[in-house]
C-alpha cells in the first residue's frame, strides 16, 4: 500500500471514529487528533516497514506476538486479520503463543519470535548473547536491524492503543480488514 493510500485509510478511520462518538466507543482520547505530528511520524515509520528486508509473513508473526504479550486487543485484532488476508493459516495463528513447541514454524520464524519476545520484555540483564547468536544464524545484520525496528514500532503502537483503549475492530473498514471474514 502506497503512502497516499495508507493516509487515506487513516482518514476514513478517523471519520468513522467521529461517527461513533457517543455510541459504543470507549476509547479514552483520540491520540491521532490530539498529537497529529507524532501520529504522522508513527505512520511514516509503519509505512517504511513495508520496505523491510524481512518477509511480510514474519512481520505478521512479530506484530501478533508482541501484541499478545502487551495485551493490545486493537493491534492483535488488526494484525490477525491482516495475516489471514495475506494467506496465513488459522492453525499457525493459534500456535503463535506456543511457537517453541510447535512444528509449524521454521527456524527463521522461531528466531524472529524469540527476538520479538526478548525485545518486548527486555530482562534487567539485557539481551543474552545466546539469543542474539541464534537470531544472527537466521538473519543478516541488515535484516536484524530491520526486524528490530519493526518490533520497536509494534511495541510503540501497542502502548498507544493500550493506553487509550482503542477499540478492537474499529478500523476494519478503513484498512479493508473485513475481507478477512472475521468480523
Amino acid at each position: 500500500m502506497a503512502l497516499k493510500e495508507f493516509f487515506q485509510s487513516w482518514m476514513i478511520f478517523i471519520a468513522d471514529t467521529e461517527k461513533r462518538r457517543g455510541t459504543k466507543m470507549t476509547q479514552r482520547i483520540d491520540y491521532m487528533q490530539q498529537s497529529p505530528d507524532f501520529f504522522k511520524k508513527m505512520m511514516e515509520l509503519s509505512i517504511t516497514e513495508q520496505e523491510s528486508t524481512v518477509e511480510q509473513e514474519i512481520l505478521h508473526l512479530v506484530h501478533i506476538r508482541a501484541s499478545q504479550m502487551n495485551g493490545c486487543g486493537f493491534c492483535l485484532d488488526m494484525h490477525i486479520k491482516q495475516a489471514k488476508i495475506h494467506g496465513e493459516s488459522e492453525l499457525r495463528l493459534y500456535h503463535i503463543p506456543i511457537w517453541r513447541e510447535s512444528t509449524l514454524f521454521n527456524a527463521r520464524e522461531k528466531a524472529s519470535l524469540e527476538w520479538t519476545e526478548i525485545l518486548t520484555k527486555i530482562p534487567e540483564q539485557g539481551v543474552p548473547d545466546e539469543i542474539y547468536d541464534r537470531v544472527r544464524k537466521q538473519f543478516s545484520e541488515k535484516e536484524i536491524s530491520d526486524l528490530t525496528f519493526s518490533i520497536m514500532t509494534i511495541n510503540a503502537w501497542n502502548r498507544l492503543n493500550v493506553a487509550f483503549k482503542s477499540v478492537p475492530g474499529s478500523a476494519d473498514r478503513a484498512f479493508g480488514l473485513t475481507k478477512a471474514g472475521l468480523s
